[in-house]
């Protein structure tokens, strides 16, 4: 899909459904995430610099996210497990399934304890809600991570529905994944938006399938999964907080 100039979407219609992204838009991923990596590090007995390890692991990590971020579909799992692969070639180990189980495990507590909300998401989502509005959530992510972050943060309740991509069978920006959601949602794409921090996967995802789109940005941060990828996709609206969303909906509702 590099390469693909999604269609402009119309801005005409009311919006009746704002479907998030989790990760750098409800979450921010600006927290200490990870962890897993010490553990390997301890139980395979690598002794290195932290310079030489930091950069075997952005190096295994860019070569494996280069290949599933142009996936129409897999689970983290197993992009953990490549992942994890890839850096322990580069210090001549194989990997262990007990040492890739504990890996996991460590990255998930990681997640939970570090992976910080943004302030204003609980208040944005109860005022979306107020206004009537379909509430849902669509993230590439497996379920044994989606739904203890959820219940971490108590916020399932404010979704009228949630989407992994594990549930879906397909990953963001392939069309499936939010014809899926859409289909959950029983509506139609053209009062729907999208709520994500990446070019590629939310906002070009979203303008294939005839949703508007809201780009949240934050500064110094990067999109997972974008190595090597050139999409131009161009956001209907882009904002840099959530709770800018509201006078988005009421701007576009009040017409």
């Amino acid at each position: 899909m590099a390469g693909d100039v999604p269609p402009r979407v119309a801005q005409t219609r009311p919006i009746e459904a704002v479907f998030f992204d989790l990760g750098g838009t409800l979450f921010s991923y600006g927290g200490r995430l990870g962890g897993g990596i010490k553990g390997v590090i301890e139980a395979v007995g690598i002794e290195a610099p932290g310079e030489t390890i930091g950069r075997a692991w952005r190096g295994a990590a860019d070569r494996a996210g280069e290949y599933y971020g142009r996936q129409p579909y897999f689970l983290h799992r197993d992009l953990f497990r490549t992942t994890l692969t890839h850096f322990l070639e580069h210090f001549g180990h194989a990997l262990d399934e007990a040492v890739f189980a504990d890996f996991h495990q460590r990255q998930l507590e990681g997640l939970l304890d570090h992976m910080p909300l943004r302030e204003d998401c609980r208040t944005t989502l109860v005022a979306l809600r107020e206004r009537g509005l379909y509430l849902g959530l669509v993230s590439n992510i497996d379920d044994d991570y989606l739904y203890p972050l959820l219940d971490r943060h108590d916020l399932l309740p404010l979704f009228d529905h949630c989407t992994s991509s594990e549930e879906a069978r397909s990953c963001k920006p392939h069309p499936t994944i939010f014809e899926y959601a859409l289909g959950k949602a029983q509506r139609n794409s053209a009062g729907g938006l999208f709520v994500g921090d990446s070019l590629h996967h939310d906002v070009a995802g979203a303008h294939r399938v005839g949703m508007r789109s809201a780009r949240i940005v934050e500064e110094g941060v990067a999109t997972p999964l974008t190595h090597g990828l050139e999409v131009v996709a161009e956001p209907t609206f882009e904002v840099r907080s959530l709770e800018a969303l509201i006078r988005i909906v009421d701007d576009a509702n009040a017409r």
